[in-house]
Order: C-alpha cells, then structure tokens, then sequence
C-alpha cells in the first residue's frame, strides 16, 4: 500500500502539489495515525481494548498548508470513520445537542453528547482550533476527555501552539487541564514553512472590485474557488453568550455580504471575534455610504478597524474606491482614515 509519503510525492510529480520540506516532515504523523486506524477493532471479553494512537495537534502561521495537508490525510482514510469539521461549527453542534439532552432532565449533559460522537466517528479532523468564548473554554476539557477514552482520536489544525489557547481568558486556570490533555493525547507538531502559500496566491492579485456588477461578483466567486477549494459552512461565533453566524467559512477563509456584516447590531466585540477567527475575509456588495445610511457606516468603520489591527487580509466587492465610498454626512473626515485603511489592506504585502 502507498504511503502518505508515497502519494504525496507522486501529486508534487505530477504537479498538483508544490514540494515543502516542512509539510513532508510531518506526512510520517499522519501516517502512524493511519496505520494504526487501518487496523480493525477487536471487542475481547475481559480485556481492555487496544490504546488509540494518539492523535496530532498541527500549529502554525497562516497559509501554510496545515488544512490541505489535513485533507490530504482525511481523504487517504479508506472505509476510516471519520469526520472533517471546522472547530467553531463543530462546538455549536456540542452546545445545540446539549441544550436537547437537558429537555430531558439530565444533568450532565457533556456524557450522553459525547457517546453519540464516539459511536459515529473513529476519528474527528478539526479545523482552526481555538477557543475564545468561555462556555466553550468550561466544557471543552471534559469533552474531549470523554471523546479520548472512547477511543476516538483527534487531529486538528491551529494557528496557536497549545499553551496560547484562551490566552488571557476568563478563569483561563480552569482550562489548564485541557492543555495537558493535549499534550498527553496528541502529538504537538509545528508547521514550520517560510512559504505562505495563501498569500502567494494573492500576490500581485485584485482584491477590491468595483463597481458591484456581474463581472465583480464572477471574479469574487473565483477568488474563493481558489484560495478554499470548494462549498463554505456558517461559522458561529459565540460573543458574550450570542451567536453570530457568518454564512461562509472553509480553510481559515470567510465571506459575508455587507449587510449580513453591518446591517445588523454588530458590535466592536462581535468584530474582534471574527477578526481573530478568520484570516481572510471576503465581503460582497459595499454601497455607497452616506447619512441615510450612518448606522452602517458606523459599523464598517468599526469592522474595518478590527480586521486593519488583526491584519486580516481583505477581499470586496463595493460600489465605488475606497475614497468615493462616503463622500457625505457626518463623519466624512473620520471615514478618511477607512478609505486609507482600504487602500493599504490592498497591497501584495498585506496580511499575516
């Protein structure tokens, strides 16, 4: 049977992949993790069942592989059971399916939850892992830890090296334990490529088309094609105890239209969570911006703010450039600063 190795080589041959010393070093991982699921499960009266491999915590800077190489690995699992979900989705599912297990006057929810995963999955390959809302941080420990002993073994992707998760958050010392749970159960790998491959695409590419018409909207759609490779899921974002959905997100890459950004009551919270959630943000229709419209001005600047100091790489589509956006009513002199902003966003060197 070919390795991960094997078939990796053979793409880069062939010319759909690019060779990357960084990501080839860790193939081996994915491959141990293979084997070892490859093998059927034997149930033995009165004995314990085999050890799970451990899984693997892939950390690393932004566009350098990790989702491609986890879908890479998932895609090469065979009859495996196994599922590929973003971390944030896969979250929302745990809250919403434990709100339904308390209908039922359990109280504790986090058990019955976690067996219905471990029956359907042998292994669950998350994507962009953090944590940032604190009902996540209170009950993620024992979650995995239950996932853990029923045997189901966990690969994710992560732009953070374990210990910065939930940095500085709420009673972050109660999270602690899931940190060492980490390292206990998975092996902690860093992706180390100097290339951003993400920003390669990018390079010398249009990010900001103007006017909003067919031909914008086709080149919008192209964007993502390429940098995502397929269909987006919501991502939801839990934000003081709300959800805030954004109607597209795969591989660290989001997209939204501007009044599913700013028409509604978002605030600078609700910016910083998606700012710190997504490292490319696509968003589709900006209008003209004027008094009649100040509310969502308001917003934008805001937004644009956050994804300006997260260094967020940004894709638009939009009425007109970036100084002709809102030439009247209050707040024209402050607007300058976001039209300054836009323009600097733009650049080939933009972006982390």
């Amino acid at each position: 049977m070919e390795t991960l190795t094997d078939i990796y080589n053979r793409l880069v041959d062939e010319g759909a992949l690019q060779s990357d010393p960084a990501q080839t070093a860790v193939l081996p991982e994915f491959e141990r993790i293979r084997k070892a699921l490859d093998m059927p499960v034997k149930k033995r009266l009165f004995r314990k069942a085999p050890e799970p491999p451990k899984g693997l915590y892939l950390w690393g800077g932004v566009g350098r592989g990790k989702s491609m190489l986890m879908d890479f690995f998932v895609s090469h699992l065979g009859d495996v059971p196994a599922r590929r979900v973003h971390f944030h989705a896969f979250m929302q599912e745990i809250h919403n399916a434990m709100h339904e297990v308390r209908k039922t006057g359990v109280e504790d929810a986090i058990a019955p939850v976690a067996a219905d995963v471990a029956a359907s999955v042998r292994l669950l390959a998350f994507d962009e892992m953090q944590i940032t809302d604190i009902t996540d941080a209170m009950i993620v420990g024992r979650l995995f830890e239950a996932l853990f002993a029923d045997g189901v073994v966990v690969v994710t992707t992560s732009n953070r090296v374990p210990d910065d998760l939930y940095k500085n958050g709420l009673n972050r010392d109660l999270f602690k334990p899931f940190i060492a749970l980490i390292r206990e159960r998975m092996v902690v790998h860093e992706l180390t490529s100097p290339t951003d491959y993400r920003q390669d695409r990018l390079g010398g590419q249009q990010v900001y088309f103007t006017p909003v018409n067919a031909e914008s909207r086709a080149a919008m759609d192209a964007v993502w094609d390429d940098l995502t490779g397929g269909p987006g899921e919501p991502l939801i974002l839990r934000v003081k105890g709300r959800d805030v959905e954004i109607p597209a997100f795969r591989n660290g890459v989001a997209r939204a239209g501007f009044h599913e950004l700013c028409g509604r009551s978002l605030g600078p919270g609700d910016y910083l969570a998606l700012a710190d959630a997504v490292r490319v943000l696509m968003i589709d229709n900006i209008p003209t911006l004027s008094r009649s419209n100040f509310n969502e001005a308001r917003r934008f600047v805001t937004m644009i703010d956050a994804l300006y100091e997260a260094r967020v790489r940004l894709i638009c589509s939009a009425a007109a450039a970036p100084e002709m956006l809102y030439l009247e009513g209050e707040g024209t002199f402050e607007f300058e600063r976001t039209a300054s902003r836009l323009r600097e966003m733009q650049s080939d060197g933009w972006g982390v």
